[in-house]
């Protein structure tokens, strides 16, 4: 049995999915001799909300949890970087986790999922604060959310339609997953959500493996904006920076020098700010701008969350970086 939510509340940004714990060993440790574990509340699009809360957004992260110490735990995780939570508790499914074993090269970085049977996988649309989500400015979620289960994935689709029916701006991130489901998997379902999208988020990488773009980034943005309706197209390409395609003109964006600490996260941070600066009524480069510091900001920050302030993003905003429009 599930207990409702919280009361109706508007905000600027609603984020809907999956938050997980993320145990990980000292950098280097195996999991299978280490004796610690640092645990932190992980999720793409409570992520989001975390970013875009520190530049001043006002974000609410909706799920469905667990009703028991761990699920409060992600709860007080969130709560503590200014996002509001608005879940749906339940008696029954667990809480999802996974396990970073931090390496340098040859090892690399290596995820370990533990999150089958999360009580998230069963949430329905109805269960969910549905006036937030149609109250909204923004509403965002990614393409982890629709490949965890099949009831996720119907929820997704409700969430996007509600959402773009009330008049809220929709922003989706691709954010593909391989150990989640295949690519022609990802593309049938993600496509069918397109109509209901405004602002498209892809790695460049995940245009090419998942939806069959060919081209540079700008062919990219270009296509999937004629070939879809997005208002806004935003192609990461991780060290090259990003490119944007907003109502028929290009910006691009340079990366940001950066010491990585910890990379998990980084383009979540990047679309966190991106979404903040918008609701802010800041222009699309601007936008971008912000995402790209906010981005190398958080490769020096352990966990998957961007604990940044707006001054710190301004700082370096000021200390350099490269914004081309053509």
């Amino acid at each position: 049995m599930a207990r409702g939510h919280d009361a109706r509340h508007m905000t600027d940004l609603v984020t809907f999915g999956e938050t997980m714990l993320r145990l990980s060993p000292p950098r280097g440790e195996r999991l299978e001799t280490a004796t610690d574990l640092e645990f932190r509340a992980a999720g793409a699009e409570s992520n989001v909300a975390v970013a875009a809360s520190r530049l001043d957004a006002d974000a609410v992260w909706t799920s469905k949890l667990p009703d028991s110490p761990l699920g409060r735990r992600v709860v007080a995780g969130l709560r503590r970087h200014g996002v509001e939570t608005d879940v749906v508790w339940s008696d029954e499914g667990r809480q999802g986790t996974y396990y970073l074993e931090h390496a340098g090269t040859p090892r690399g970085t290596n995820v370990v999922y533990d999150r089958e049977g999360a009580a998230v996988t069963t949430a329905e649309f109805a269960e969910l604060p549905v006036s937030r989500v149609e109250d909204a400015e923004y509403v965002y979620t990614s393409g982890i959310t629709p490949a965890l289960s099949e009831t996720l994935e119907a929820t997704t689709a409700e969430l996007l339609a509600a959402a773009s029916d009330a008049g809220a701006t929709t922003a989706f991130d691709v954010n593909y997953r391989g150990k989640l489901w295949s690519p022609a998997a990802a593309r049938e379902s993600l496509e069918a959500l397109f109509p209901d999208v405004d602002v498209l988020v892809t790695a460049e990488r995940d245009a090419r493996e998942v939806l069959a773009r060919t081209g540079d980034a700008g062919a990219i943005a270009a296509g999937l904006a004629e070939e879809f309706g997005f208002e806004t197209v935003v192609v990461t390409r991780g060290e090259d920076g990003a490119l944007a395609r907003h109502d028929g003109a290009v910006h691009e964006q340079a990366a940001f020098e950066t010491d990585t600490l910890d990379p998990i996260g980084t383009g979540d941070a990047f679309v966190g700010a991106f979404l903040a600066r918008r609701l802010a009524g800041d222009g699309v480069a601007t936008a971008m701008e912000y995402g790209a510091a906010t981005a190398a900001l958080k490769r020096t920050i352990p966990g998957d969350v961007a604990v940044v302030t707006r001054e710190e993003v301004e700082r370096v905003l000021a200390e350099g970086g490269e914004e081309i429009k053509r």
